[in-house]
């Protein structure tokens, strides 16, 4: 290479250095001051918990996942508001453990692995015992029967009550799940992963019927899908380039996507879906599903399907956005990557809410009231 050859390769490096270090610290700026500005609302939202002189016998659900996310959700919020918890599976022996450190309550989440003769069996000893149902309204023919042997059912579907209520159970309430802030919060994402829009959750119809009409006009943009059962589209062949397909990522994972897009979008499974659903009662859902507190923690703006109680736990417009039609979702899509300010402000919004309202923690401490209290 000649000198001439030599200078103009040294002076394109050099060039090309200043560039990256000025678009690097540009990009550093701007993470470093959203990220601020989520510590901000972290540290302003999160309540200090208190312990309560309680010990809780906790049974795990006994599934894999996505519930042993859950299970460790409950068990870390109750050691941070509980004197002691002593943890079970479905398959110990948990009356004889009951017996031996005779908690103040048992708590069971979802329920389906663990016997009735068991939970009965601690009803004999005097011991208080709840369960709280995971996933109402779908399994309702089974939960149904289960629901009789506890003396407070937790529900988090509000359209469950009274029919648990006509079951014969003596004290049922509705206790949507929440978030555990140790998995779903503010990260700095790698830039690999950034986008403009995500769904994560498997394709059940309604979803896809969604997404059959919603890909075509959002595929402009930098869009990201993720779950299982995404072949059902009809012309998956045509969009598998933008799916991640029977991917299954925990909760970590789906916090750093979530945080890595502009928007994510939130769509609520039907509750009349033939898909893994035993609600021969047809029971409808109007509660948001735990997938709308763990977006919001995230920090990224939400665009979810309405649902008739999301109002009690969000602003509608302030702390999260709803859509009613594909054609109302592109438009807010396009409205809001166009309006970066507005679209960050709702994000910190609903972050603020979630940590302040919607944690388990804060869950978990009107379980116990009422537990306790009922």
């Amino acid at each position: 290479m000649g000198r001439t050859q030599k200078h103009n390769a040294g002076s394109r490096y050099e060039a090309d250095h200043r560039k990256g270090r000025v678009d690097g610290y540009s990009f550093g700026w701007m993470d470093g001051h959203w990220l601020g500005r989520c510590e901000a609302v972290v540290r302003k939202a999160t309540p200090i918990p208190a312990k309560r002189p309680i010990h809780v016998l906790y049974v795990t659900s006994g599934k894999e996942y996505p519930y042993s996310p859950l299970d460790n959700g409950i068990i870390e919020s109750l050691k941070m508001i509980t004197e002691k918890v002593t943890i079970v599976v479905p398959e110990d022996p948990i009356a004889s453990v009951a017996a031996q450190v005779r908690p103040d309550m048992m708590l069971a989440l979802d329920g389906m692995h663990l016997g009735v003769e068991k939970v009965q069996a601690v009803n004999v000893l005097g011991i208080r015992t709840a369960i709280w149902f995971t996933d109402d309204p779908y399994y309702s023919d089974i939960t149904a029967s289960i629901a009789l042997n506890y003396q407070h059912v937790f529900t988090l579907e509000r359209n469950c009550v009274p029919f648990y209520i006509e079951k014969g159970c003596g004290q049922v309430s509705y206790l949507p799940l929440g978030v555990y802030p140790g998995s779903y919060y503010p990260r700095n994402t790698p830039r690999s992963l950034r986008s403009d829009i995500c769904f994560i959750g498997s394709a059940y119809w309604n979803r896809v019927n969604l997404f059959n009409q919603l890909i075509p006009m959002l595929a402009h943009r930098r869009l990201h899908i993720s779950g299982i059962w995404w072949d059902r589209l009809a012309e998956y062949e045509r969009w598998k380039g933008l799916i991640d397909l029977d991917m299954w990522m925990g909760p970590d994972k789906t916090s750093e996507r979530y945080m890595a897009n502009k928007i994510v979008i939130n769509s609520h499974r039907a509750s009349d879906d033939d898909t893994f659903n035993q609600n021969e009662a047809l029971i409808t859902a109007v509660s948001p599903n735990p997938r709308t507190f763990e977006i919001s923690a995230s920090a990224t703006l939400q665009l979810s399907d309405w649902r008739e109680d999301i109002s009690q736990f969000y602003i509608p417009g302030q702390e999260i956005v709803t859509y009613d039609s594909p054609e109302d979702l592109v438009a807010k899509v396009d409205y809001y990557l166009e309006h970066e300010e507005e679209r960050q402000e709702i994000a910190l919004r609903g972050l603020y809410r979630t940590l302040r309202d919607h944690t388990y923690v804060s869950r978990l401490n009107q379980l116990l009231d009422l537990t306790m209290n009922g």
